[in-house]
């Protein structure tokens, strides 16, 4: 076997964003575009010799190539031990549990999340470090940096591994690993939630739609849900991880999870059903008939924490992303504990879960966790939901509703305009970041702006600073509004717009949640200025 150090030239988009680096898979594709980003991550990380790397992803198209060219270049480098889920699949939460009991440098993740996939579709590629969190701000930039300079990369010249066997083999001086990718993940799950209880549950005759998108989660979902608690066979439906997850698009809310809604909403709707996304770190849940959002499902897991054995002990801290609603406020502030706002990136919870600050954790896009991992974890906030239910013994909107009574309601929505130029998309922003100091004691109909700023994060634990965070604009009656531009696209630029209003009263909280939010849409549209700017009249996607 042969290392080669073959001369490359450095490509100029390679910078990653809020996740990684994700772009359309004809552009990984061309010529020592993947190799590149990748030995700019292992000059960055320093001296790799000896260490243990995590490989593996969500299988979307282009993965098992990327696997090989990685673990080649792997052993060019000098790791000594790469382990790879089995056919090169693993969770995003479950890597980071990898990362976490084998103690490895970090692991490198192969999705582009809850984008669509197949040869025209995207890839992705994010590092996760020794804490099984995503890579600092401070080491992305590192690796955009590196790649900016790079003249040559090291890989191997080896015959492809084979990764679909469970067992060690070796490539060149380092050992390759792969793994069964669920049953560690399993083992810890279990060790977290009332697994006979939950199969009290199922055998009560409650029912679990559990739509895996065709996405990674489908084989966790599979042993846990149906081998390890004995809910009944096909209770998980798109189980089986394509490269193309089947023509869905893996990303679970109302307008892409369609048939889920369309059975939840039916005559034969379960009792609750669930989707996750493409590496399964995002989940949407369903009552009968009854959407939860993801910012009130962050709460109420919240306030029944205590009702299942992993956080019997109570919670130490919440944080949430500053445009993930309020809801989680005012449980926190009626348990009694500390909660945190951080900008949007799950990577910035990371500092407050390794200090100890917090346990639970979420945003408003679909993502919840704890202190288990590192990563959020669509199937754990599934199995806390059913480990809650089993207890309860109430149906998903009854519990909404009493939390909604004892809490009041944060009713909240999220407005996404997608596919703009991304100058249109910065000039927005540039011009509403310029307009802050004249809103401020400004009024829009009933609406007294109180607050008009840029949020800036001041990182609690090692005092770092994120400027530039997310516009966000807060009224004299609590209500809000909030604009960033996404980072997980590819093309083109995502405007989120967040509307927030709370409501006290239980009168009102059966109110249409688009008519309660009315006229803050119409307050957003006039202070940014979104239809002139962009020409889109209404939101291509709302959550």
């Amino acid at each position: 076997m042969n290392i080669q150090v073959i001369k490359t030239t450095p490509y100029s988009d390679q910078r990653p964003g809020t996740a990684g680096l994700r772009k359309r898979v004809k552009i990984f594709q061309q010529p020592h575009y993947l190799a590149n980003f990748v030995q700019s991550i292992f000059d960055t990380l320093g001296d790799v010799k000896g260490k243990t790397l995590v490989l593996g992803g969500d299988g979307r198209y282009f993965c098992r190539e990327a696997a090989d060219i990685i673990l080649r270049m792997a052993a060019a480098n000098g790791f000594g031990r790469v382990i790879i889920g089995q056919g090169a699949l693993l969770s995003t939460p479950g890597s980071s549990l990898i990362i976490r009991k084998n103690k490895a440098l970090g692991g490198i993740i192969l999705t582009a999340s809850h984008n669509p996939g197949g040869p025209d579709g995207d890839f992705g590629l994010k590092y996760d470090a020794s804490n099984g969190g995503l890579a600092s701000e401070k080491m992305t930039e590192a690796f955009y940096k590196r790649s900016q300079t790079i003249e040559s990369y090291r890989i191997l010249e080896a015959p492809l591994t084979n990764i679909d066997a469970l067992g060690v083999s070796q490539l060149g001086n380092m050992k390759v690993e792969v793994i069964d990718p669920v049953a560690d993940y399993a083992v810890l799950m279990q060790s977290l939630f009332d697994f006979d209880l939950i199969h009290n549950l199922f055998q009560s005759g409650f029912r679990l739609h559990f739509d895996a998108m065709n996405g990674v989660t489908g084989p966790y979902a599979q042993e846990i849900l149906e081998r390890k608690i004995g809910a009944p066979a096909g209770t998980v439906v798109n189980q089986i991880p394509l490269p193309d997850f089947g023509g869905l698009h893996p990303d679970p809310n109302l307008t892409h999870a369609h048939d889920l809604v369309e059975l939840m909403y039916g005559s034969n709707a379960a009792d609750l059903g669930v989707a996750t996304d493409g590496d399964g770190d995002r989940h949407m849940i369903l009552g009968r008939r009854f959407y939860v959002g993801p910012s009130d499902s962050l709460a109420i897991l919240t306030a029944n924490a205590r009702l299942v054995p992993g956080y019997r002990q109570g919670l130490v801290g919440v944080a949430r992303s500053m445009v993930t609603s309020q809801a989680l406020d005012y449980v926190a502030r009626k348990l009694g504990i500390d909660y945190y706002k951080t900008p949007t990136g799950w990577k910035f919870f990371g500092n407050l879960l390794d200090a100890g600050r917090i346990t639970f954790c979420g945003e408003e896009s679909f993502g919840a966790g704890s202190d288990h991992v590192r990563e959020k974890d669509g199937l754990w906030a599934v199995l806390l939901w059913l480990n809650i239910l089993a207890v309860r013994r109430e149906s998903v909107e009854q519990i909404v509703r009493k939390h909604w009574a004892e809490f009041g309601r944060s009713v909240y929505m999220r407005h996404d305009y997608e596919g703009i130029e991304l100058k249109v998309a910065d000039d927005l922003i540039a011009a509403l970041r310029r307009s802050l100091p004249q809103l401020s004691n400004r009024s829009f109909g009933r609406y007294r702006v109180a607050l008009a700023d840029d949020f800036s994060y001041t990182d609690p634990v090692d005092g770092s600073v994120s400027s530039h965070q997310g516009i966000r604009i807060e009224f004299a009656d609590g209500s809000r509004l909030a604009f960033r531009l996404s980072g997980t696209g590819t093309t083109g630029a995502t405007l989120r717009v967040y509307l927030e209003r709370y409501e006290p009263d239980p009168a009102r909280h059966n109110d249409d949640t688009a008519a309660a939010l009315a006229e803050l849409k119409q307050i957003a549209n006039e202070i940014a200025g979104i239809s002139q700017r962009t020409g889109k009249e209404k939101p291509d996607v709302i959550v």
